[in-house]
């Protein structure tokens, strides 16, 4: 396949994953405000689309991480590049439709350290970097995250013991407007430059730019349009999950949660870690609902979001290397490659019509037939 056109397709398969990761991830944003009634769905999703195009355009941090410091960019072509993409995409559709908030991150991640090691070797992937800037802040930053929202929400309770409960709730819808809107900014800081990477790393392999260049102009903008055309679409199931499938959110918890996302996000962007948006805003709302006494945390969900967590970088490695070997045998094998992907993608949502979440019944609380499954 002719350089330029393989260039094309790769670009355009990277702004396909950022809109799945847009839609996949309103959720970290968006759930906790949603679930406690501070924003109108429609609403929600609206004013989380604008700021994430907005703080697409913050911070080039996170994509610098991506298109130079993961994989070695002289040892890779755009074809590889590409079955890593698919891999990721498949990933985020399969946990979309059982409703499980895993991470697009590292789908991408895995699916691109998959196809690399198939087709240049391990020693194309810099494996001390994927674990100082992937691995351990995938450990430490839900934890992080947890925790401080634990501490706010149980300081929260005892500042506003005394007080009447409709006075409350009323002051931390108001502030929930302010802290979704934050952690729709940092998403947007952290997750839109991610596909920035993806793209300046083809672009980079392809020849067109030098090793270690910053993502070019159009390629910000197309990643911000992209992942907010997602976001406004809104991932409706993984909503319903981070809202109503853990316990039942009231408005400090929700703020508590949002704003310690926000805090962890915006920190980890401006060092560069290209960390998983999705499990900072879990361990969030796990911490809020652990920091408020009797609260009814369903501790079974939290164990199946864990679960996908712990499969999503080995599942979308593997997928990533099988696509990206056939992906190298020329025209044929990309051509395959990308009917397969729209098959499956297309199966996925028929197969999500059968039980539709929609905005209007997204606060539902889930029965036990609809909720997660433990493995996908």
């Amino acid at each position: 396949m002719d350089i330029s056109l393989i260039i094309v397709v790769v670009v355009a398969t990277a702004l396909i994953f950022d809109f799945t990761n847009g839609f996949h991830d309103t959720a970290n944003a968006m759930a906790t405000s949603v679930a406690t009634g501070a924003l109108a769905p429609k609403v929600a999703v609206t004013v989380s689309a604008v700021l994430n195009l907005v703080g697409a355009f913050l911070s080039v941090e996170v994509a610098k991480t991506i298109s130079s410091g993961l994989v070695d960019d002289s040892k890779i072509n755009p074809t590889v590049i590409f079955g890593g993409l698919v891999g990721a995409i498949l990933w985020n559709l399969a946990t979309w439709y059982v409703g499980l908030p895993s991470s697009s991150s590292h789908a991408l991640f895995g699916g691109l350290i998959g196809a690399t090691w198939v087709a240049a070797g391990a020693d194309a992937v810099k494996f001390g970097a994927v674990v100082a800037k992937v691995l351990v802040p995938a450990v430490a930053a839900p934890v992080v995250a947890g925790l401080a929202a634990l501490a706010a929400t149980f300081c929260a309770y005892k500042i506003t013991a005394r007080s009447r409960p409709d006075v409350v709730a009323r002051g931390f819808k108001a502030g929930q407007i302010v802290s979704a809107s934050l952690v729709s900014l940092a998403h947007g800081t952290n997750d839109a430059q991610k596909t920035m990477g993806i793209i300046t790393l083809t672009l980079v392999a392809g020849g067109l730019l030098p090793s270690g260049s910053a993502p070019p102009l159009w390629v910000i903008i197309s990643a911000g349009l992209a992942i907010a055309l997602g976001t406004y679409l809104g991932g409706w199931r993984i909503i319903r999950t981070l809202g109503k499938g853990l316990y039942e959110m009231e408005t400090p918890q929700g703020f508590t949660a949002e704003t310690s996302s926000t805090a962890v996000i915006l920190v980890s962007s401006h060092m560069g870690f290209p960390l998983s948006t999705t499990q900072v805003a879990s361990g969030s709302i796990l911490g809020a609902g652990a920091g408020k006494r009797l609260a009814d945390v369903r501790w079974s969900v939290a164990g199946r979001m864990v679960m996908a967590w712990l499969l999503t970088l080995p599942a979308a490695a593997i997928v990533g290397a099988l696509a990206g070997l056939v992906a190298e045998r020329g025209v044929v094998g990309t051509v395959l490659v990308a009917a397969a992907g729209v098959a499956v993608g297309l199966g996925f949502y028929i197969a999500s019509r059968r039980q539709p979440v929609t905005a209007s019944n997204v606060n539902d609380v889930p029965s036990p037939a609809e909720q997660p499954a433990a493995t996908v």
